[in-house]
């Protein structure tokens, strides 16, 4: 899979721009607040229907427009396809080979996009939903059913909580619990098989990163020596009490450790920085080797937080991967940045793209 071109309107700054991609490394500089980042955003919300930088997507659409659009031409397995959509004020229309797609979720089907912005740490020191969506995203790629029983199970619980809520007869809240629990359990296998492959690619990354391995281990949600029927009724008094479902994948989390502490925990931001793209590049290599398509790599201003060599570790790490790379940096002679393979080479300013390569 490649992103071989990509059109942006009416995003953020960018009143418009057209780019002709090198299927292996692509780099953009350009100063503070000129649009680097948000070409990658763009590719992003193109592969995943989302930012990786806010939940708003209204206010990505620039001053004084009504929408914005996007549209790629990705190709790989011998064919090209084109993607693209538009956002506007009104909702979101998205289409893959010009029809729309069934949700959002296609998308990444056709371009799988990862990306390693200087807010990368919130995986490692945010709340419990950041680590869910990691571990979810790389099930997806190597289990596409997974999606079905995770929508499953999250329509269960939202029906089950809004009878709590509302205070509705114990019946009309048990009414959901065979759903809720089926879906949940498949949920968890899922999350649990998956967890078994990426353990050690996380590990080798951080190390290499670190020096010492990363350990990731994921808790279900519940009690490990329980079903989740059990579970469920054992919290039935809490549920009632709160208006809430206490157990289920709902309220999963990953424990990110190395150096014998909990992650979060460590003071330098760069060390935090680096864990958790062990996380993200551990995610890559596992996902590859269970035959996923290669991915999109976004790095946005590698450098920050890092001195130089961790800085050309990261890159080399990043380097190694079957990726198509999209690299950002405020000065593109950043010896570091020697490292990259040759490709093309673009400049922002004021959201305008120049080509210089």
């Amino acid at each position: 899979m490649s992103l071989d071109a990509l059109v942006i309107e009416d995003f953020r700054c960018v009143v418009r721009a057209e780019l002709e991609l090198d299927t292996r490394c692509n780099l953009i500089s350009g100063a503070n607040a000129s649009g680097k980042t948000s070409l990658l955003e763009a590719m992003f919300v193109l592969g995943r229907g989302r930012s990786f930088r806010t939940a708003r997507t209204e206010i990505l659409i620039r001053n004084g427009t009504e929408a914005f659009t996007l549209s790629g031409k990705v190709s790989g397995a011998g064919r090209s396809r084109p993607l693209g959509m538009r956002v506007g004020r009104d909702g979101i229309e998205a289409r893959v080979s010009g029809r729309p797609v069934n949700g959002l979720a296609e998308l990444a089907t056709v371009l799988p996009a990862q990306a390693i912005d200087p807010e990368v740490h919130r995986l490692v020191e945010g709340g419990p939903q950041e680590r869910r969506r990691f571990v979810d995203w790389g099930v997806f790629h190597v289990e596409p059913s997974f999606v079905d029983h995770w929508r499953r199970y999250q329509r269960a619980l939202r029906q089950r909580n809004a009878a709590l809520r509302t205070h509705q007869p114990p019946s009309v809240v048990h009414a959901w619990d065979p759903e809720l629990i089926e879906a949940g359990q498949l949920v968890a296998d899922y999350r649990r098989r998956y967890m078994e492959q990426l353990v050690p690619h996380v590990a080798e990354v951080g190390t290499r990163l670190l020096g010492e391995p990363v350990e990731i281990a994921l808790n279900q949600g519940w009690s490990a020596d329980r079903t989740l029927e059990e579970a469920t009724k054992l919290a039935w008094v809490r549920d009632l009490e709160r208006g809430l479902t206490h157990s289920g994948p709902h309220r999963a989390d990953l424990s990110v450790r190395f150096g014998g502490a909990v992650a979060r925990d460590r003071v330098s931001r760069g060390q935090q920085k680096l864990a958790a793209a062990s996380l993200l590049l551990g995610q890559l290599r596992c996902d590859a080797e269970q035959g996923s398509d290669v991915a999109a790599l976004l790095v946005d201003d590698p450098a920050a937080e890092l001195d130089s060599s961790n800085l050309e570790r990261l890159l080399a790490e990043v380097v190694s991967l079957p990726a198509q790379l999209f690299v950002t940096a405020l000065d593109p002679q950043n010896p570091s940045l020697q490292f990259l393979p040759a490709g093309r080479r673009f400049h922002v300013e004021h959201g305008a793209v120049t080509r210089l390569l």
